[in-house]
């Protein structure tokens, strides 16, 4: 597991609260699981998760004041992450245009700490999907929130993450399919 603490992060003076550092750190370690690997499988490579998931916990101790105990924690920290990852994209293609063949092969071969069940395949597969798609597939499977959670981290009505969800997942089928040997 991706160690972030408090002392990684900096500190910030205690009249910036509802957040205390104890809540904090759970936070980070109910949390950071899921969100290292959305960011995975967003960035294609380990290095850059950590880096981002890193700067969104940084974010969300500065800005801790923020908090709304009416919103859901999880969808709060996907979407301060979901935007660390925009600025990540951003800082890249100012700094260099990588082509798709490119992120496609250091997308598959970069190995996953987590080890978790997607192949190289399927990595392949969802560099292929829109980004929209893909943002929203991988928010509610590997970041496990919950459709609301995740109409709420993007913006979006609900109808649009089921529809977005279903469209990534037939394109998906569509993509694997066709590697498969008939």
């Amino acid at each position: 597991m991706i160690k972030v603490s408090q002392r990684n992060i900096g500190r910030s003076e205690p009249s910036a609260l509802p957040i205390s550092s104890d809540q904090f750190e759970r936070l980070i370690h109910e949390h950071s699981p899921a969100l290292y690997r959305v960011a995975f499988r967003m960035l294609g490579d380990r290095h850059l998760a950590e880096d981002v998931l890193q700067e969104a916990f940084r974010s969300v101790w500065t800005g801790r004041a923020k908090l709304d105990p009416e919103r859901s924690e999880r969808a709060w920290l996907a979407s301060i992450l979901r935007r660390r990852i925009i600025d990540r994209w951003r800082k890249k293609s100012d700094v260099k245009s990588v082509g798709d063949s490119e992120m496609l092969d250091r997308a598959s071969f970069d190995v996953d700490p987590f080890g978790d069940e997607l192949s190289s395949e399927m990595q392949a597969a969802l560099e292929r999907l829109p980004t929209e798609l893909k943002e929203t597939l991988l928010l509610v499977v590997v970041g496990e929130l919950t459709h609301r959670e995740a109409a709420e981290t993007l913006g979006v009505p609900i109808g649009t993450v089921l529809s977005r969800v279903n469209r990534a997942r037939g394109r998906l089928r569509e993509y694997l399919s066709a590697r498969q040997p008939k």
